[in-house]
This record gives structure tokens, C-alpha cells and sequence, in this order.
């Protein structure tokens, strides 16, 4: 239940904005399910990669990528192993961990989200105190987690970058996993997983304040990793797709972005990441951020806010640089002096580029 009683919410769960999609695949499902699924594994995939279905409707594809990964993510969901989707960050884990559940269980809202801070209470259970004092405790005064909410239903939790929760709290996941069973000794009872229960959990192991995961939590998991998209045409699809709706659902005033422009910017965020440049001939230094494909959508989308509000509408140089160039200087000694050298020895000296070298010098300096 929302407690936003406003029609216009920012951004709708992915259940909510792709139901014609899922209704149109429920209708022609006539493959087989799990038990408590609400589309087959088949239907899943559909839903993930995109097509056409027998009847002419267009599925949209949510994820650009390998077929073979998705089918071994909703494979394992389908079984008593959890699911650990990991990657460096902006591949896109949160998102097709979002779609899955949305998928196979209907709604994607029963999720915790992992922080230093969380504690075994955010996993579990908690209470509310009030009743506690009044009642002692009782079912009445417990206040489930998500994760316990969707052992009852039989429903997918997804839980949000796994490694930072410390690491004796995570390892309060090990009896659900293994045992499908959360003791509640308080009122010396347990709650039993109903069946089309699992976890989905993302992860990354390249930022700062990652905790590793216990080799028996790990064990109760199939790890899936998420690599980043393959070529510059691959991820300057993603950008321009994600980047489209992220457009519709801000209502931002008419704005164009050129592909042109979106293929420079991914062009500069593949050759900084990998220290050299696309035709292998100049090597690099990297600068200290991941410069991942989520930070691409995200430049491009400040670029068109830009373009929309204080340009002609149009996505410009100067539109792209200020974000560009923040993306990139995370550290404003180490990452300044890699940026002004590669704006010197790639940009400068790309024909065509010289619009989007003198933006950045300006903003640089």
C-alpha cells in the first residue's frame, strides 16, 4: 500500500508501467509455471530480452545483453538456490532484479535495502513497542520484514546490494536460505516458507565499503554476473532507451539528443574505464569512479535538462560537459590531472570533437 495518495508518482514500480506488457503475456502464457508464478520462466525471459508475441504485440526489451544470463537468473529462481545478481556498479543488477520479481511474483515492493546500518531487525522482524509493553509479545505486536512477508506469500524479496550490510548481519540470511524456515523464539513459533519464496540479491565487490560475503552465504547463492555492455553501439542503446523514459516520466519540454552526442559520450566513458582508447592505439590513465553505464543515463539526462529549460532544445556540447566532466572528477587532484590529459590527447585531436573539447576545457578550468 502507498501512503501517496498522489496520482503523480515520480516514478511508478516497474509493475505498474509495463502492465499492458504483462497482461499481454499472461494472456498468451501457455507455458509451464512454477507454483505461486505468475508468468512461466519462458514468459519471464519474453519479458526481460523483448519481441513480438504470436498475436503481434511488442514486448520492449528492459535488458540488452545475453540471453543465456537471464535464463540462468530466472532458471535459479525456479529452484531452492538464491539468486545473487553481481557486477560492477550501472549493470544494470537493481533493474533486472526489479523486472524479475516484478515478472514471476506480480509486485516488486518487498525489498531491503542494505547500508552499514542495517541490522538483523531489517531482515527479520521487529516490533511495535507500544503493544509489546501493553501485550507482551504476541503476532499482533510483531512487525514483519519484507523478507518474512514474502515467506508468507511465497513471494520474490530483493535485497539491494548485499556487501554492504555488515557481515554478521548478513549472514542472518543463512537459515532462510538453507532451511526456508525464520525461528521467531519470542513467541516460540517459526514461519515456514510458502512455496515460490527466494531471494534475489545484487552485489558489487568494486566500490568502497564492500563487506565480503561468508563462503556459507555464498554457497546458498548462484551468482550471476552482469558484465558491462560489449560494444559502443550496445550501450549507446541502452542510454538513448533508458534516457527516453527517464525524459517521459521527469516531463521534460521536447528535448533532442542526438545520437552523435550519446555516442560520444559512452565512446569517452569506454575508453576512460578501460585505459585505452577504442582503436587500441593510445593508452590511458583511468580516473578513480567506475564511469558505468547508469552515470552515462545519468549525464545525459542533466545534459537535456540543460538543453530543455536554459538552451534551444537541442542537446549541445556545452549541454553535455558540465555533467561530463563531474562524472569523471571524483577526486579533484588525481582525476583533474587524467581528465585535462585526455581531453589534450584524445578529444582535441578528434575530428569533430572540437565543440565538446573547448565545453570541457571551459568547465575544467
Amino acid at each position: 500500500m502507498s501512503l501517496n495518495p498522489s496520482s503523480e508518482i515520480l516514478r511508478p514500480h516497474v509493475e505498474v508501467q509495463y502492465a499492458e506488457e504483462l497482461a499481454a503475456l499472461t494472456a498468451l502464457d501457455d507455458h509451464p509455471k512454477p507454483p505461486n508464478w505468475k508468468l512461466s520462466p519462458w514468459a519471464v525471459v519474453t519479458y526481460l530480452l523483448g519481441g513480438k508475441l504470436d498475436n503481434g504485440f511488442e514486448i520492449e526489451p528492459k535488458y540488452i545483453g545475453q540471453r543465456r544470463l537471464m535464463e540462468i537468473a530466472v532458471a535459479t529462481l525456479a529452484t531452492d538456490r538464491a539468486l545473487l545478481l553481481l557486477g560492477v556498479p550501472g549493470t544494470a543488477k537493481s533493474w533486472v532484479s526489479e523486472h524479475l520479481t516484478a515478472a514471476i511474483s506480480g509486485h516488486s515492493n518487498l525489498l531491503i535495502q542494505g547500508t552499514a546500518g542495517t541490522s538483523e531487525d531489517a531482515i527479520r522482524y521487529s516490533w511495535n513497542y507500544a503493544r509489546l509493553i501493553a501485550e507482551g509479545p504476541s503476532a499482533g505486536a510483531l512487525v514483519p520484514s519484507p523478507l518474512l512477508k514474502g515467506m508468507q506469500e511465497g513471494a520474490l524479496v530483493r535485497v539491494e546490494e548485499l556487501t554492504r550490510i555488515p557481515s554478521d548481519v548478513q549472514d542472518t540470511l543463512i537459515t532462510v536460505l538453507s532451511e526456508k524456515v525464520l525461528p521467531v523464539p519470542e513467541l516460540a513459533t517459526e514461519v515456514q516458507a510458502t512455496r515460490g519464496f527466494n531471494v534475489i540479491a545484487t552485489a558489487n565487490d568494486r566500490d568502497k565499503g564492500v563487506n565480503e560475503l561468508s563462503s556459507a552465504l555464498r554457497r546458498r547463492f548462484n551468482t550471476v554476473v552482469l558484465p558491462l555492455p560489449t560494444s559502443v553501439a550496445e550501450e549507446v542503446q541502452i542510454v538513448h532507451s533508458r534516457v527516453e523514459k527517464t525524459g517521459r516520466a521527469l516531463q521534460l519540454p521536447p528535448t533532442t539528443a542526438a545520437l552523435e552526442q550519446i555516442s560520444r559520450l559512452v565512446t569517452i566513458f569506454r575508453e576512460l574505464r578501460s585505459g585505452v582508447t577504442e582503436n587500441g592505439k593510445t593508452k590511458l590513465k583511468s580516473p578513480s569512479g567506475t564511469l558505468s553505464t547508469g552515470e552515462a543515463i545519468s549525464v545525459l539526462n542533466s545534459g537535456l535538462a540543460l538543453a530543455a529549460y536554459f538552451g534551444d532544445g537541442t542537446l549541445q556540447a556545452a549541454d553535455l560537459a558540465a555533467g561530463l566532466t563531474g562524472a569523471v572528477i571524483k577526486d579533484p587532484v588525481q582525476d583533474r590531472v587524467v581528465w585535462l590529459e585526455y581531453l589534450e590527447t584524445v578529444v582535441k585531436e578528434r575530428d569533430g570533437w572540437k565543440d565538446l573539447y573547448r565545453a570541457c576545457r571551459e568547465v575544467v578550468e
